[in-house]
């Protein structure tokens, strides 16, 4: 794993300690207040973890994973982004991917296309599998 594969795991692990860490107690605490957008946390959270194992693994198993779940991320801020933008009352609280990742410095939004772009620059081709 190359320097950048490192810190976009490593930064991928923090969002998704930051963001299951929030969901989790949002859940449990203040559910009653904004149960979409808390539920779209743990959601976020839950992609989070599963893309950082996805891409600390790296085989091409956990590859495909990773495809899904950054591809899924990249969607769902996109939506959940937009949808918060345009139907404010849905998101009386914010979520992880509320008004595009702003509450995380926008690190949800960037993160999922740094995410797909590391992927794509780093997929096996056919001169380098022999073929």
């Amino acid at each position: 794993m190359t320097g950048a594969a490192r810190i976009l795991v490593v930064v991928y692990g923090i969002l998704a300690l930051a963001a299951t860490g929030r969901s989790v107690y949002q859940l449990i605490e203040k559910f009653d207040e904004a149960p979409v957008a808390y539920s779209l946390s743990v959601v976020a959270g839950v992609v989070y973890i599963v893309a950082t194992i996805a891409l600390a693994v790296g085989t091409p198993g956990w590859r495909r994973v990773a495809w899904v779940a950054v591809g899924f991320e990249l969607l769902g801020v996109l939506t959940v982004g937009t949808m918060s933008a345009t139907l404010p009352a849905l998101f009386p609280h914010d979520s992880v991917w509320s008004w595009f990742g702003s509450g995380y410095l926008f690190v949800p939004l960037v993160l999922p296309v740094l995410g797909l772009l590391y992927l794509w620059r780093t997929r096996p081709t056919a001169t380098r599998e022999g073929r």
